[in-house]
C-alpha cells in the first residue's frame, strides 16, 4: 500500500499556544502549533515524543500568514515554533537566526521541565529549521550554528546579511530549497538556485511551476506579487513537498523516499526537481 498523501492532512488534531520563549539570553513572543489530543488553543499535546522545528517569517510578515502550513505539519506530528521577533522595518538577520535557535533550545528544555505541556513530548534528537523569504535565509544561517539541527526546508529563501548563500556552502545537513517560478521578490535564479548550487549534497531545489513569492503565505499584502497558480494550489503543492521531506529526514519515514528523491519527485511537472542526494 502506498503511504498517505503528504499534501493531505495528517492524523493528529492540532493545538496551539501563544507564549514567551526565553532561552540563550533571548526573550520573545511566539506561537507554537503542535499535534494534540483535540483541536484548539491550549489543547493537551498528543502522547509520544514528536520531532520539532523553528520557523522564520518573511520580512514584515506576521506569523499568522503561515498558520495553514504549520498546522499541516503539526497534523503529521511535527511541533512548530514561530518567533514573532524581528518583525519591523529594520530586522537583524543575525538576531533572527539566533532567535530561531533559541526557540529550539527553549523547546528542548521544555521536554524536561515539570509542569510544561511539552514535558516528555519533544523528540530532542529530531530538530529542524524552516522559514519563508527572510526567514528562510535566517533558517540557513541558524543551521550552520546549531549542531542539533538535522535538516532544513525553506520557502522562497532570500539572500540575507550575512549571506545565506555562504551559509549554504558550509551546511552539512540535508537542505531543501522550495521556490516559485514566477517569484518576482526573491526569484529562484538569484536566490534559491545560488543557495542550492553552493550547498554540498544532500540538497534539493524544487520549483513550483507558476508559483509566486507570496503564494507561500495564507494571504497577501503590501508589496506582494502574483503568479499563474492560485494560492490554494501553491500551498497544497508546498505542503506535499515539504511534508514528505520532513517525514523522511526528521521523522525517519523511509517510505517517503520516492516522493523526496525517487521517480515521483523527479517526474512531477508541477514542482520541478533538481537534486543531489
Amino acid at each position: 500500500m502506498a503511504p498517505a498523501d503528504p499534501a493531505a492532512p495528517g492524523s493528529y488534531a492540532v493545538g496551539y499556544a501563544d507564549l514567551t520563549v526565553a532561552a540563550s539570553g533571548r526573550s520573545f513572543s511566539a506561537r507554537v502549533w503542535y499535534p494534540a489530543t483535540k483541536p484548539g488553543a491550549g489543547a493537551p499535546v498528543a502522547a509520544g515524543a514528536h520531532p520539532a522545528l523553528a520557523f522564520g517569517h518573511g520580512f514584515f510578515q506576521d506569523i499568522s500568514k503561515y498558520a495553514s502550513t504549520l498546522q499541516h505539519w503539526a497534523s503529521w506530528g511535527v511541533i512548530g515554533v514561530a518567533p514573532k521577533s524581528q518583525g519591523g522595518l529594520l530586522p537583524s538577520h543575525t538576531a533572527f537566526a539566533d532567535d530561531l535557535n533559541a526557540a529550539l533550545t527553549w523547546l528542548t528544555a521544555q521536554n524536561t521541565t515539570g509542569g510544561s505541556p511539552f514535558n516528555g513530548r519533544v523528540d530532542t534528537a529530531r530538530l529542524a529549521l524552516s522559514g519563508h523569504s527572510m526567514g528562510g535565509g535566517a533558517a540557513l544561517l541558524a543551521a550552520t550554528r546549531n549542531p542539533a539541527v538535522r535538516t532544513v526546508t525553506t520557502l522562497a529563501a532570500a539572500e540575507t546579511n550575512p549571506s545565506a548563500i555562504t551559509a549554504s556552502a558550509a551546511l552539512a545537513v540535508p537542505a531543501q530549497y522550495v521556490g516559485g517560478s514566477g517569484d518576482t521578490v526573491a526569484g529562484v535564479t538569484d536566490h534559491q538556485e545560488k543557495m542550492y548550487n553552493a550547498k554540498p549534497a544532500p540538497a534539493q531545489l524544487r520549483v513550483i511551476t507558476g508559483g509566486f513569492h507570496c503564494g507561500f503565505e495564507d494571504s497577501g499584502g503590501l508589496g506582494c506579487d502574483s503568479g499563474t497558480l492560485t494560492r490554494a494550489a501553491q500551498l497544497s503543492l508546498t505542503r506535499g513537498v515539504t511534508t514528505a521531506w520532513l517525514l523522511y529526514y526528521l521523522a525517519g519515514d523511509t517510505t517517503r523516499y520516492d516522493r523526496v528523491w525517487g521517480s515521483v519527485a523527479q517526474q512531477d511537472p508541477a514542482v520541478v526537481y533538481r537534486g543531489k542526494p
